[in-house]
């Protein structure tokens, strides 16, 4: 848009420079008033006249008293002719001075020929050099470019953008695999003389921010060879046929500069399963997905192209595109373990100013579930709290403090509580830390604090030593017990419920159901999971559940929750009653402090 307006800015200046030319060749400052034939013959007769300028047709008088007026004559006769017919007097026409002018020269040709014929010739192939200029150039939403692929392409000799696996750490069993696709690019002539192929596509699966657009631009560094980085939503577009038409242009252009890699990044926008019932045939999504099928399955075996792809709902991909043959290998990029945490945060922590006292290994143990996106935003904030104090590095406390803004929001320092609303926070969150530190098999409590985050007006901060990848049943009901811990403590000290634990019980009946109905963890109802989710394909998400079972199912499954909710109460019940002296001391020093660090906490507890 910004090149069309300038375009059409310098068209318009052009227009009126234009109009500059013709305003001075076309006008006069005397404004010469014009006279018929008549009147000019009367006023020779009366010898006003001094002088007759003739240009073909145009006559310019000149009078004695140096006022000037135009005429035109008769285009059969001449001049004198035509005055004699009018009675003018020869003898008096005879003192009047009659000059032929020929026209000529510049203002011959500006007039003749350059104005009516080559200006506006030059004007319009000037507008059309633009409109093409634009067309050339392949943008979106310029000239014809809209069947133009907008992949960007980063060069092997683009050093700047170019990354291998050494800038990214962990993820080493992905790396293993796609070496190969390196190898291939590479060396194909090895693969090809022995009957291999190379898989045509590549699927990159993992969740959000753990590194899948990282890895597919480390394979091209890798392989030194042509990147096309195009996120799956570039290719639909509002007229009907430009996303196959994109399609089409990005695997021609990639075909004449292979062997390249195409990255299309969240594959799932335009690859959801078909046959959806929404838009049928002609779907604009529909088209372009199947233009992907055609072009990765042609009749090019081994053309040097490996086609990349990232997505995190690979449940509802169409099953065409994960045969054999299209996308045939599937990469799973799992969350990062603590010694891969502490490498990302190392590489985050190159071009940052550290403090002696900041261990990264620490940051790490505190970040158990954190991607690789969460990590480096972990360590810009903790930068962006350092400047803002004026510091010249970073400390291990900006660190820490990162973690919580990151997994719970900034502090909300204007939101003050009344002396009695933070009574009743501090004795709902001594609660929650309570519970949590005498049961054997939750995390450990990290912090307690009654100072609003984000949505919360308190929290207990618990993350686990190390990283778990399974949950037995008695963790669950512990868990249970913490989360219904902070009501209990309510209405143990008030005898008054608050709505301060409405998320809370919203996160134990939620858990209590998956207990029961995915987990197979009710002893009444046995290994049994109940419900079967619907897809809604054009949504994109699961958000129907279909009911396979009885009513009287049902009954015990709502008894079964009942359950799993009334023994964890009754436990974070009996906890609270018991070391209600504790909860006490704990709600104080949080009135006083508003805030208990792992090692103060644990010193409580012990006394």
């Amino acid at each position: 848009m910004k090149n069309l307006l300038k375009n059409f800015l310098i068209i318009l200046i052009l227009f009126i420079l234009i109009s500059g030319v013709f305003s001075m060749f076309n006008s006069s400052q005397n404004n010469p008033q014009e006279i018929s034939l008549t009147e000019l013959a009367q006023q020779i007769n009366q010898e006003q006249v001094e002088k007759i300028a003739v240009s073909n047709q145009d006559l310019k008088i000149t009078l004695k008293d140096q006022t000037e007026k135009i005429a035109t004559k008769e285009t059969e006769s001449g001049l004198t002719e035509s005055l004699k017919n009018y009675g003018v007097d020869s003898t008096k026409l005879q003192a009047v001075q009659i000059a032929i002018e020929q026209q000529g020269g510049w203002k011959w040709w500006l007039g003749g020929i350059i104005v009516p014929f080559i200006l506006p010739l030059a004007l319009m192939g000037l507008f059309l050099w633009f409109i093409m200029r634009q067309a050339k150039q392949g943008a979106g939403g310029q000239g014809f470019g809209f069947t133009k692929s907008l992949a960007r392409i980063i060069m092997p000799e683009d050093k700047k953008q170019q990354s291998s696996f050494t800038d990214i750490a962990g993820l080493k069993e992905a790396k293993e695999e796609l070496s190969e696709v390196v190898d291939f690019l590479k060396n194909s002539e090895k693969f090809i003389a022995i009957g291999a192929k190379i898989p045509k596509g590549v699927l990159l699966v993992g969740p959000p921010g753990c590194g899948k657009t990282l890895l597919a631009r480390a394979v091209s560094g890798e392989a030194n060879v042509p990147f096309y980085h195009i996120s799956g939503s570039e290719f639909v577009e509002l007229f009907v046929g430009v996303g196959s038409a994109r399609t089409r242009d990005l695997f021609q252009n990639a075909k004449k500069n292979s062997p390249c890699i195409i990255f299309i990044d969240e594959l799932d926008a335009i690859g959801r399963q078909r046959g959806a019932g929404l838009g049928g045939g002609h779907d604009e999504r529909e088209q372009t997905l199947n233009q992907i099928l055609v072009e990765m399955d042609g009749f090019e075996p081994n053309n040097g192209v490996v086609v990349l792809a990232a997505t995190n709902r690979p449940d509802i991909l169409d099953s065409a595109l994960l045969r054999p043959g299209r996308f045939d290998r599937r990469i799973m990029l799992d969350l990062p373990d603590i010694n891969d945490r502490e490498d990302i945060l190392k590489i985050h922590a190159k071009n940052k100013p550290l403090t002696p006292d900041v261990n990264l290994r620490q940051i790490a143990e505190r970040t158990p579930g954190f991607s690789g996106a969460d990590l480096a935003n972990l360590v810009n904030e903790a930068a962006i709290a350092a400047a803002r104090q004026n510091k010249k590095e970073v400390s291990i406390i900006d660190l820490i403090s990162s973690i919580e803004k990151v997994l719970l929001g900034p502090e909300r320092k204007s939101h003050i509580l009344s002396t009695d609303e933070k009574k009743i926070a501090a004795y709902h969150e001594a609660g929650h830390a309570l519970v949590a530190s005498s049961l054997p098999h939750t995390d450990p409590v990290r912090k307690v604090s009654i100072i609003a985050r984000g949505q919360a007006a308190g929290y207990t901060l618990k993350l686990p030593e190390f990283d778990k990848h399974l949950h037995s049943k008695t963790e669950f009901k512990e868990e249970l017990s913490v989360l219904l811990a902070g009501y209990f403590a309510e209405k143990l000290v008030f005898n008054e419920i608050t709505t301060g634990a409405g998320n809370d019980l919203e996160k134990a009946t939620d858990l209590a159901r998956r207990l029961v109905m995915r987990y197979g963890m009710s002893e009444k109802l046995g290994p049994r999971t109940f419900g079967e989710t619907e897809d809604l394909i054009f949504l994109g998400r699961e958000i129907s559940t279909e009911k396979n079972y009885s009513e009287k199912v049902a009954t015990e499954i709502d008894n079964e929750v009942h359950a799993f909710i009334d023994s964890a109460a009754s436990m974070a019940t009996k906890i609270l009653t018991n070391k209600r002296a504790l909860l006490d001391k704990i709600t104080n020093r949080l009135i006083e402090k508003e805030t208990i660090e792992k090692e103060e906490f644990e010193e409580l507890m012990k006394g």
